[in-house]
This record gives structure tokens, sequence and C-alpha cells, in this order.
């Protein structure tokens, strides 16, 4: 079960555990040793001049919030034939966590992006997913997977992502969270 605060408030999540899919075990793989990729530094700057005001009642310092506006922009462009919206991430870690890479839920989930810790073991990793740029990774290319899988449907894969397919509670959450805080 994942643990997402709203307000303070715990929002809890059915059958995260239940993410074990083998070709999520090979898509994560690929990505955690392929290389870092880049943004064009005009964009970075207009995504962080946007942005970063809008992280600061989450995140304390400066090098902080640009550290993790860095690897959700990049992680959510990574892949040219399905970019998503870095925005919409950013709405998806306010939910899970409130930025906190710290965040345990009562399921085991760790860190910004809320990732189960089945995954660094099951990819021979260690488990480093209270690191800003490991979770921000896996946790992108999970719902990259979902949305695959769900024909991009971003209900049913946010629902997967969260271990609640069925519902739409989850998913309407965070869009509602994109389109108040986050939308660029």
């Amino acid at each position: 079960m994942s643990l997402v605060l709203l307000g303070g408030a715990p929002y809890a999540a059915q059958g995260a555990g239940e993410q074990r899919e083998p070709e999520l075990k090979d898509l994560l793989l690929k990505i955690i040793t392929s290389a870092d990729c880049f943004t064009d530094r005009y964009e970075a700057e207009v995504w962080h001049k946007a942005m970063e005001p809008r992280l600061r009642p989450y995140v304390t310092t400066y090098e902080d919030r640009i550290d993790i506006l860095d690897h959700v922009y990049c992680e959510a462009k990574r892949d040219p034939d399905l970019q998503m919206p870095p925005d919409l991430i950013l709405a998806l870690i306010e939910v899970e966590s409130r930025f906190d890479p710290w965040a345990v839920s009562r399921a085991g989930a760790v860190g910004l992006m809320q990732v189960m810790p089945f995954w660094p073991t099951q990819l021979g990793m260690q488990n480093q997913l209270v690191r800003p740029a490991p979770n921000i990774r896996m946790g992108c290319e999970i719902l990259r997977y979902y949305l695959r899988a769900e024909h991009h449907d971003w209900t049913r894969a946010l629902a997967r992502y969260n271990g609640s397919v069925g519902r739409a509670d989850y998913p309407k959450l965070i869009m509602s969270h994109w389109q108040r805080s986050w939308r660029f």
C-alpha cells in the first residue's frame, strides 16, 4: 500500500507490490545503464525560471530544487517516442512524497516518486531510492511503461502506478494538482 500526503492527510493506495512485471524489469535495467540525457540550455533556463519558485515551499535549498527540476525534465523527455509532461511528473511527486526524498509509505515505497524497494534488488543495484536521480529515473520509466501498457490512457496508467487499478480517485488527484499548481 502506497501512502501519499495531501495537505498532511494520508492517501493510501492498494496493491503497489503488484508491479513486478518482467518486461518492466528489463526496461528498468536498460535505462539505469544508459547515459544521462541532456537538455537544451535555453529550455533548461526557461524551465528553471518558471518552476523553481513553485518548489520553494517544499525544497529548502536552491541547489536541491534545480537538481530535482533537471532530473524531472530530463527523465520525462528521455524517450523521444513517449515524452511525458515534466510538470505532470512534479504533480505526481507532490502527491506521492511532497518532495521528501526520505518519504517511505506503509507499503515500503521510497523516495520522491515512491518507488517500491524491490526494484533495486531485482536490478542488482544498491538501494539508492532516497537519491533524487535514480528515484526519478525509475519512477518515470515505470510510469512510461504503464502508459504504453495502457495505450496512452493517463487515468489507467496513473492508477497502475499507484496500485489502484480500476479506481479513478488517484489519477484525478494527480491531474487536479497538475492543473492547480504545476501546469507549465
